[in-house]
């Protein structure tokens, strides 16, 4: 609020101009409302939770468990990853009992022609039927809550039997950003199956002599 004050004399003579005086503001008001916008902002404002992703690994074991489910060569894809943001990949297992019918190192990246256009393809069938699935809650042609979405998703993925199963493996060379990369390349593609787990010493020679 502003406020003039001007003083007023005797009207000797009406040719005198009256006395002018600056003008005082009053503050107060203004403090009452950067209170009221302080207060605003502190129960408004979401703060920023950190973000962590929680990967959960296998306990190591010496043991074999003779239980354990035979993993398919032709849907193996192995992804190895090393420093300089290297991506390589082969499809099979690297038998070193079998040197002679041990696969090549395919070289690639993290671009959307690189390792995701491999996922892709691999994971065409599965990829499809997610994709149409939430084309069709997005276009209102099918209308299911966001509980019954995400199990619908689950149950597509569970009942694949086609896709790749990926497994990751990293040298002691790679960064941790393209473990996250990785990892989000991932839920792009719809991978239904994937691990992180250990390279082998046959694949770790096979980076020594991959092609840079």
């Amino acid at each position: 609020m502003g406020e003039i004050i001007v003083e007023e004399k005797g009207k000797k003579s009406s040719k005198h101009k009256p006395k002018k005086h600056s003008t005082r503001i009053d503050m107060t008001p203004m403090v009452d409302l950067m209170c009221l916008l302080i207060t605003f902002f502190m129960l408004t404002t979401a703060f920023s939770k950190a973000k962590v992703m929680v990967i959960t690994m296998p306990e190591k074991t010496d043991e074999i468990d003779p239980d354990r489910p035979e993993i398919p060569k032709n849907r193996t894809l192995n992804i190895l990853l090393t420093g300089e943001h290297k991506v390589y990949y082969y499809i099979g297992i690297a038998d070193p009992k079998k040197p002679t019918e041990i696969p090549q190192l395919v070289l690639t990246d993290f671009s959307k022609d690189g390792i995701r256009k491999v996922l892709l393809i691999k994971n065409r069938d599965l990829f499809t039927k997610i994709a149409e699935f939430r084309d069709n809650r997005i276009t209102g042609k099918l209308v299911v809550a966001d509980t019954t979405a995400e199990s619908e998703i689950k149950r597509l993925k569970k009942d694949d039997k086609k896709g790749p199963i990926v497994l990751i493996k990293a040298d002691d060379k790679v960064k941790y950003k393209d473990m996250v990369d990785i990892i989000d390349e991932m839920a792009i593609c719809n991978i239904a199956s994937y691990a992180v787990v250990d390279p082998t010493p046959t694949e770790l020679e096979m980076l020594m002599n991959a092609p840079k």
